[in-house]
């Protein structure tokens, strides 16, 4: 599937010429029917400069005086041309091809090197394929609201819930900025309805804006893909998995925990652990229960290969929703 984006992106270029040779075809028939004079003109200078570009390389006589000749036939045709568009109201480039990317022609290179329009296109295809580009227009760091934590500090807990999200959004951002040079996983873990699963976003959308192919996957789905990938032999599906940039794993321990649903798990973490292809999973079990649920090889890679970063607080959702309620 990650080898395919790029056959896809030229499968966009390629249609995307074939809508500019639509459009300077229709043109050039809107001109000849109003303005027959410039497409004889054309034709004119076509056959000008095919003579031009065949005499180059004769050795004929007087052949610099004679190239000279038809590269000036040539420009006075031109300017004619454009003089008489631009009599009748129309841009003097009207008969040129018009690029969508004037600066790879609609190519997605520029010499060796991709264009800037191919990253976009590289960005928006990566967001089709997160399952995310619905819910991250909602949840993204601007939309990320502190005040929605309490201040005050708890006996339970060595900090305030604000501070301690102010500390895992900071670990996030050095995450985001560190991205390409570091081998670090996140597991986010703690109370239901305390933010991982938001933040969890507002990190996937930062990385998709800059390029990198981010997967999310809730952790019964991922366990289906496995069965697909395990039973249906699908060696795409498992590179999709196994080579994106950024898997998140959603709701650890929500899933049905089989002998099955451990072993292959086990396998893509640790897999993806030898690729140092990174993960950030999230779960509302707290560390012993992922101890007690999962095989001593998963539990190792969690709180081994893992920044560990505990949520805790209010239930944010209930919160709001009571707040929503009072407003009305």
């Amino acid at each position: 599937m990650i080898k395919s984006c790029h056959s896809k992106i030229m499968k966009i270029y390629e249609r995307t010429r074939e809508e500019d040779e639509r459009a300077l075809n229709n043109r050039k028939k809107e001109i000849g029917k109003k303005i027959p004079e410039v497409i004889d003109i054309q034709r004119s200078i076509g056959k000008l400069s095919l003579e031009l570009s065949i005499n180059i390389l004769n050795n004929i006589k007087n052949k610099d005086k004679y190239l000279k000749e038809l590269k000036e036939k040539i420009t006075d045709l031109k300017i004619k041309g454009s003089e008489l568009l631009a009599i009748n109201n129309y841009p003097v480039d009207y008969l040129e091809m018009h690029y969508q990317c004037p600066k790879c022609k609609d190519t997605g290179f520029i010499g060796h090197k991709k264009c800037s329009c191919y990253k976009q296109k590289l960005i928006k295809l990566y967001y089709n394929n997160s399952d995310l580009t619905n819910i991250l227009s909602k949840n993204n760091f601007d939309n990320f609201n502190f005040q929605l934590y309490s201040p005050l500090k708890g006996k339970e807990n060595p900090t305030s819930p604000r501070k301690n999200i102010e500390r895992i959004a900071s670990i996030s951002w050095n995450y985001i900025e560190n991205f390409s040079s570091s081998d670090e996983n996140l597991l986010f873990y703690g109370n239901p309805g305390t933010g991982k699963t938001f933040l969890s976003n507002c990190i996937s959308k930062e990385l998709l804006d800059r390029g990198y192919l981010v997967v999310y996957r809730t952790s019964e789905a991922l366990i289906e893909d496995l069965r697909t990938i395990r039973f249906k032999n699908d060696g795409e599906l498992e590179d999709f998995l196994l080579n994106c940039d950024l898997l998140i794993i959603d709701d650890l321990g929500s899933e049905q925990i089989t002998d099955f649903s451990k072993t292959e798990l086990f396998n893509i973490l640790n897999r993806k652990l030898l690729k140092q292809k990174k993960m950030l999973i999230s779960t509302n079990c707290d560390l012993e229960e992922l101890l007690k649920s999962y095989s001593e090889r998963i539990s190792s890679r969690l709180l081994g290969e893992f920044t560990l970063c505990k949520f805790f607080g209010e239930d944010i959702r209930i919160k709001q929703n009571i707040q929503n309620k009072n407003i009305k």
